[in-house]
C-alpha cells in the first residue's frame, strides 16, 4: 500500500507583479476614457458673486452658458479692459446671442429643447447694462429660463 506523507515543509509561493502592469493600464484607460475635458477656453476673467439661496444645476448639459467679464491678460491688448461677452470660444456682441441660441437648440435632441436653459456667468464687478441688454436678447430669442452662476455665501 502506498503511503501518502504529509510535507509540513511547505512554503507560500511568492506574489508575483506581473498582472500589476496590466491592472494599471486597465485604470489609466478607464479614466482617459470617462474624463470629459473642458469644452470650451474662459477668455474672460469671471469672479462669482456670492448668493443667499443657491440650488445646483441638476442637468448641465441642458444648460448653454454666456460669459461675461474682463478679457483675461493675454487678450487686454486686442480687447481691452472693458467687459465683454464669450459665447463658446469667442468674444460676441450682443447681437451675436440669436445666433448662438439657434445653433444650441438645434445640437439638441426635439425633446430636450424645451429644457434649454441659458446659465449667465457674470463678473461681480461688470455693470448690470451689458447683463440688462444680454437678458433682453434672450428674451427676443424666447430663451426664458435664464439662470445665474453664483456661489454660496457666509
Amino acid at each position: 500500500m502506498a503511503r501518502f506523507g504529509s510535507n509540513n515543509n511547505k512554503e507560500v509561493p511568492a506574489v508575483t507583479s506581473s498582472s500589476l502592469s496590466d491592472i494599471v493600464f486597465m485604470l489609466l484607460f478607464f479614466f482617459m476614457v470617462t474624463t470629459q475635458m473642458r469644452e470650451t477656453e474662459n477668455k474672460v476673467m469671471v469672479t462669482i458673486p456670492e448668493a443667499s439661496e443657491v440650488v445646483k444645476l441638476e442637468r448641465k448639459d441642458l444648460a448653454s452658458v454666456i460669459n461675461i467679464g474682463t478679457p483675461t491678460r493675454q487678450y487686454q491688448a486686442q480687447y481691452g479692459t472693458e467687459a465683454r461677452i464669450q459665447l463658446n470660444d469667442s468674444f460676441k456682441s450682443v447681437d451675436d446671442i440669436r445666433d448662438f441660441i439657434a445653433a444650441e437648440r438645434d445640437s439638441r435632441s426635439e425633446s430636450d429643447r424645451q429644457l434649454m436653459q441659458v446659465n449667465i456667468r457674470a463678473d461681480q464687478d461688470v455693470r448690470m447694462g451689458i447683463i440688462t441688454d444680454v437678458k433682453q436678447e434672450l428674451r427676443r430669442c424666447s430663451a426664458l429660463k435664464i439662470m445665474y452662476s453664483a456661489r454660496k455665501g457666509q
